[in-house]
């Protein structure tokens, strides 16, 4: 199933207190990149399943890389292993070399740096709506979804604003602005609707 809301790029946040090894010798980094935390989007809740079924690895082992902020240009590393572990989502990051990827090695090694994101897509999902009235909540659990990238990011992003999806150009990222505000009105309208034809 295939839905407007899960059309492109994604993003989602998460500390990085789940490193489990750093290695300063060989510039490694283990940490945790997703998780089944649902997360609000649009008026609604997103939740990441973690069954080997449902997490798509073979991009991000083939083809994936870590960046910075989400910034395509801005490659800082290289994803040396991927896995799903305790319904989460586990990788082994090396960091590049170069000036700028050791000013990131070392800021995460400081703690100054401690936000982790990963960039996914969602092929299939499963809605699920509990409650009614104020107390009606709709969830949308992706059943099939991909991970490509791990950024190492300073400020979560906030999707009604866009902060944090530097892949895109100023323009884009207003447009996306009044895509998500009008997508808020859309879902809006779509729950009322519902709720009307529930009762």
């Amino acid at each position: 199933m295939q839905n407007e809301r899960f059309k492109g790029m994604q993003t989602r946040e998460m500390q990085l207190s789940g490193i489990r090894v750093l290695n300063e010798d060989d510039r490694t980094v283990e940490l945790s990149f997703s998780s089944e935390t649902p997360i609000e989007r649009w008026g609604a809740f997103e939740v990441l399943s973690h069954t080997k079924s449902a997490v798509q690895l073979n991009r991000i082992l083939t083809t994936g890389c870590s960046l910075y902020n989400h910034n395509r240009d801005t490659v800082i590393g290289k994803i040396c292993s991927a896995k799903v572990e305790n319904k989460r989502g586990v990788a082994v990051v090396q960091f590049d070399e170069d000036e700028k990827s050791d000013i990131i090695f070392q800021k995460v090694k400081n703690g100054s740096l401690r936000g982790v994101s990963v960039g996914y897509t969602i092929q299939d999902y499963k809605k699920d709506v509990t409650g009614q009235g104020e107390a009606r909540q709709v969830t949308y659990t992706a059943t099939k979804w991909e991970p490509y990238e791990i950024s190492i990011v300073s400020v979560p992003a906030d999707i009604s604003v866009g902060v944090g999806r530097s892949m895109e150009d100023d323009i884009t990222q207003k447009s996306n602005i009044r895509m998500f505000e009008n997508q808020i009105k859309l879902n809006e309208n779509l729950l009322m609707e519902e709720a009307k034809s529930d009762a």
